[in-house]
């Protein structure tokens, strides 16, 4: 039997094993392949207090125990829950019981060591004080009689000091392998080896290398359906057999390209609420808007009254270049990118009208003025605290801000929308046949989602993208601010063209979106590129010389 069918064997068989509902003192009865949160554990592995509310619910004692022992599922767990003696063993000889409760704890030291160093880790630069289980899923059970893999999805919430009073930790997606021995060519992913707990002697390692793993993936979303928390759910056939590869080029997510056909975007810090990035193209596909690749499946978690997406699976633009190479290309060559700017221009326009159909424009109105502004005075002086170098433009940079306030007062109004939220070249795609594409629609993923939901002014987008041209011109030496300028005046008459308005006649907003872009770029590289500083202090000084 060959390995993608062996996985879709398992597959089945994980979707028809341990039917029988269950119910604990703990609470009501867990679904099929689910585990109830079983409390916090700090670092080091010690129980902590119950799990707080939040994305798990109100708080509760630990729940059921995991349904997973060493040699594979467990039975029905006994009447007595956690602390009483265990139901008998499961069909596959495993262990379950009050055992296996201590599945978080027995984690913790191996996430304590492994999470910080992922790349979409938000919490870097702070300590992890404990962490708490939100959800644990078996997608695929361990057999013992078979090589293959078995396969845990858990949502663990992680604790760092410093955090506001009303946060509980952020909410991370895990895709943890599990194998008695690990294979060669996916050493680079493993995590480490469980010492005890349910796992015990068992190898935990980050399961979307795995080949394996990431068919059982593709299949769960061919065949949709519920698992536990977990809903999968598909909007068109999808091609089955595709080799899968992980592209290596995230940062705040993890993705899978599977042959030439679908990328899947599985997020790693989650929140309720629907991710934009699932929210928007979807809409846009209702719509008939082509420039932006309609979901064909996802996944959500179940575990609050909103729904956490989790994963969405889009057709993958076979040849196609983002814009930031292009760009750079362009300058490395000598050559012009005012025809790529204006199509960009309209590619940016055609989305933002199809958005506008499919979902409310509110009017930002006095309140809704004072927001924004208020919001991006905050963040200049937060910026100026801690770049020093900020610190002489913040009276220009604020006259920016003061513009839109003084124009609100006088009863100015704009309109407002959804809109991409964090719009630069790299969120672009020209595909093989000059066809521009936008992509990515999660927003900045630093802040709140539901920030990110709300209704925008549509020149957020088109302030991103005219930073992005400077950016772009910046990296050639020497650097040519005509490259730059030509590039910004296409991109808007591309965006008139499209659209019927020149984002240019509404100058102060305009510029305040700018504003507040380049502080916000200040801060970033004077944190994580010190080198890159000067690109964005650049920005700051003409803006803060300019005049509205």
């Amino acid at each position: 039997m060959s390995e993608a069918a062996s996985t879709r064997v398992a597959l089945a068989k994980s979707t028809t094993t341990r039917t029988t509902r269950r119910r604990s003192p703990a609470g009501p009865a867990g679904q099929p392949g689910t585990v109830d949160p079983a409390g916090t554990v700090d670092s080091a592995g010690q129980p902590g207090p119950a799990v707080q509310p939040g994305l798990a619910g109100p708080a509760r004692p630990a729940g059921p125990a995991f349904p997973v022992g060493p040699t594979g599922p467990s039975g029905p767990e006994g009447p007595s829950g956690p602390e009483g003696p265990s139901g008998p063993a499961g069909p596959s000889g495993g262990a379950g019981g009050a055992g296996s409760t201590a599945l978080l704890p027995s984690l913790a030291p191996l996430l304590h060591e492994w999470l910080p160093r992922q790349r979409w880790f938000a919490g870097k630069g702070r300590p992890v004080t404990g962490f708490s289980l939100v959800a644990a899923t078996e997608i695929l059970p361990l057999d013992p009689a078979v090589a293959g893999p078995g396969l845990l999805h858990l949502l663990v919430r992680a604790h760092q000091p410093n955090r506001p009073a009303t946060s509980h930790g952020d909410c991370y997606q895990l895709l943890l392998g599990v194998r008695s021995s690990l294979p060669p060519p996916l050493a680079a992913a493993r995590i480490g080896r469980m010492a005890d707990g349910p796992l015990a002697g068992l190898t935990l390692y980050e399961g979307l290398h795995d080949p394996r793993v990431a068919d059982l993936l593709l299949e769960r979303f061919r065949n949709p359906g519920s698992l536990g928390p977990l809903r999968f759910a598909r909007a068109a056939p999808i091609e089955a057999g595709l080799a899968p590869r992980v592209l290596d080029t995230e940062q705040s997510n993890s993705s899978l390209v599977y042959g030439d056909a679908y990328i899947l975007k599985i997020f790693r810090r989650v929140f309720p609420g629907t991710n934009p990035d699932l929210e928007l193209p979807l809409a846009l596909g209702r719509e008939g808007c082509g420039r932006v690749p309609s979901p064909v499946a996802w996944f959500e978690a179940a575990t609050t009254p909103e729904p956490l997406t989790l994963g969405v699976l889009q057709p993958f633009l076979r040849g196609a270049r983002d814009g930031w190479q292009l760009a750079l290309a362009a300058l490395d060559a000598g050559g012009d990118f005012v025809p790529e700017a204006r199509a960009l221009g309209r590619a940016t326009a055609e989305v933002h009208t199809a958005l506008a159909v499919a979902l409310p424009t509110p009017a930002l109105l006095r309140s809704q003025t004072r927001d924004l502004v208020t919001g991006m005075v905050g963040r200049l002086e937060a910026a100026a605290q801690a770049v020093p170098a900020l610190v002489p433009y913040v009276p220009g940079l604020r006259a920016a801000f003061d513009a839109v306030t003084a124009l609100g007062h006088e009863g100015r109004g704009w309109a407002a929308q959804r809109v991409h939220g964090d719009l630069h070249l790299g969120q672009t795609l020209r595909g093989e046949d000059g066809f521009w594409s936008l992509i990515d629609f999660e927003g900045e993923p630093s802040k709140p989602l539901p920030e990110r939901r709300g209704p925008q002014p549509p020149v957020r987008d088109v302030a991103g993208m005219l930073r992005s041209f400077d950016y772009a011109a910046r990296t050639h030496r020497p650097w040519s601010p005509e490259w730059a300028a030509r590039c910004r005046t296409a991109y808007c008459e591309g965006y008139a063209a499209a659209s019927g308005a020149d984002p240019r006649g509404e100058p102060e907003l305009l510029r305040a979106h700018e504003t507040d872009k380049a502080v916000y770029e200040v801060l970033y590289e004077a944190r994580h590129r010190p080198d890159w500083l000067p690109v964005p202090m650049a920005a700051i000084h003409r803006l803060a010389t300019a005049t509205a």
